[in-house]
C-alpha cells in the first residue's frame, strides 16, 4: 500500500493512498477538520465531565490523538485516549507531516512519542492524558461494555472500507459507550444515520467542516 504525504488547504498535511484514491484527512483542511468534528463538537459537548476516556476508530497518522491532548492540558481536564490502528503509518512520513507544527512548542516533543511508544500499554504522557494504542482491526478488538465517553469515528470512507461501517461495528462502538455517551463522524451516510438509529442513538445532523455540508454526531440513549 502506497501512501504519500500531501497538502491540504489549510496548509496543514495528510497523507494520500494512491491504490484506495483515499485520503486520511480532508483536503479542504485536515487541521480543521479535525478541529470541527473531534474537538468542537466531539470534546467540547462534555463539558459536564472532569475526565473522559475517548476512544479512536482509526489512530492513522495521530492528529486527533496530538489535538486531545492539547484539549486535555489547556482545559485542564483528565482525557483518557485510545486509540485502534490496523495498518500503522511509516515513521518516515510521520516526520515528514510534521503535525508537531501546528500546536504550541511545548506539545512538540508529544507527537513523535505518541508514534514511538509502545503498542497495547497504557501510557501517562501528561497528568491530564493518558494514552494507549491498539494494533488490531476493530472486528477483532474486545472492549469492556459501557467503558468510553465518546467515540471519534475516523475509518476511512464506506467506499473503500465498507467493512468498518457495518451495523456489526456499529453495534460494537454502540456496547462500549457510556449512557449518554457520544459518537462524532465526518460522515453524513444515510445508510450510517439509519444503523445508528436502530441501535438506540439519538441522530443529529451538524454542519460539517470546510468543504463538507454536514457531519454526525450521535448520542446513545
Amino acid at each position: 500500500m502506497k501512501r504519500e504525504v500531501i497538502l491540504t488547504a489549510d496548509g496543514s498535511k495528510t497523507i494520500y493512498i494512491q491504490e484506495m484514491d483515499e485520503n486520511y484527512h480532508s483536503t479542504n483542511g485536515a487541521f480543521q477538520e479535525a478541529m470541527h468534528v473531534f474537538i468542537q463538537n466531539g470534546i467540547r459537548t462534555r463539558i459536564s465531565n472532569d475526565e473522559i476516556t475517548v476512544f479512536e476508530m482509526g489512530f492513522g497518522t495521530g492528529l486527533n490523538a496530538l489535538l486531545t491532548l492539547v484539549e486535555a492540558v489547556n482545559s485542564n481536564r483528565t482525557i483518557n485516549y485510545i486509540g485502534i490502528e490496523a495498518y500503522p503509518v511509516e515513521s518516515e512520513l510521520i516526520k515528514e507531516i510534521n503535525y508537531e507544527k501546528l500546536v504550541d512548542e511545548q506539545f512538540t516533543e508529544y507527537f513523535s512519542m505518541m508514534h514511538s511508544l509502545s503498542w497495547e500499554q497504557k501510557h501517562i504522557l501528561h497528568p491530564n492524558f493518558t494514552f494507549q494504542k491498539i494494533h488490531l482491526k476493530i472486528q477483532d478488538y474486545q472492549p469492556l461494555n459501557s467503558s468510553v465517553d465518546l467515540i471519534f469515528f475516523d475509518a476511512f470512507g464506506p467506499k473503500v472500507q465498507k467493512e468498518v461501517w457495518t451495523i456489526d461495528v456499529l453495534k460494537k462502538m454502540h456496547d462500549m459507550l457510556k449512557p449518554n455517551g457520544i459518537l462524532v463522524s465526518y460522515c453524513a451516510m444515510g445508510q450510517m444515520k439509519r444503523d445508528l438509529k436502530s441501535l438506540g442513538f439519538k441522530v443529529e445532523g451538524l454542519p460539517g467542516p470546510p468543504g463538507k455540508r454536514e457531519m454526525t454526531r450521535a448520542v446513545k440513549l
